[in-house]
């Protein structure tokens, strides 16, 4: 059963402090548990959420649903989000996720045998003047080729 450490606790509790209407607290809470739970979110991290900040876990799956940045599965060490939304895709976003999973041997969503990559499509990450790019776990990558976008990989092997 998920349970946020102390200092999760601890820091789930200042955010709630920090704002007049609790639920204004939920966007970082998710971030502080999806860290502490390996990179993801289950329905376990939303029911301890949902405890710990007396709020209902339907409020809390709406923002968790919502926003990309939230990982509902298990994700690979490093994360791999392409944006595919309209101007990425105009300039070969699209095709650069496929090359970048044809290159990896997995499909959108899943994580590589080896547990190090995991590639997802998803939509605008607000890069759209040097599109396509990427992020990687936090970092953005841009005007990427799919050969740039490899040579990016490799190098964190």
């Amino acid at each position: 059963m998920f349970a946020l450490s102390q200092d999760g606790l601890n820091k789930v509790e200042k955010e709630l402090k920090r704002y007049e209407a609790k639920e204004s607290a939920i966007i970082p809470a998710l971030y502080i548990a999806q860290k502490e739970n390996g990179g993801w979110i289950n329905e376990e991290v939303i029911q301890h959420l949902a405890k710990v900040m007396d709020i209902p876990d339907a409020r809390i799956n709406e923002v968790f649903k919502f926003y990309s940045m939230f990982n509902q599965s298990k994700v690979g060490k490093y994360h791999v989000q392409v944006c595919t939304n309209i101007s990425c895709a105009l300039n070969g976003s699209r095709e650069l996720a496929e090359h970048i999973c044809k290159e990896l041997a997995v499909k959108p969503q899943q994580m590589t045998s080896d547990g190090r990559f995991t590639v997802s499509k998803v939509e605008c990450l607000g890069s759209c003047g040097t599109a396509p790019m990427m992020q990687i776990n936090d970092r953005y990558y841009e005007n990427l080729s799919p050969e740039s976008a490899m040579n990016i990989l490799r190098n964190l092997k």
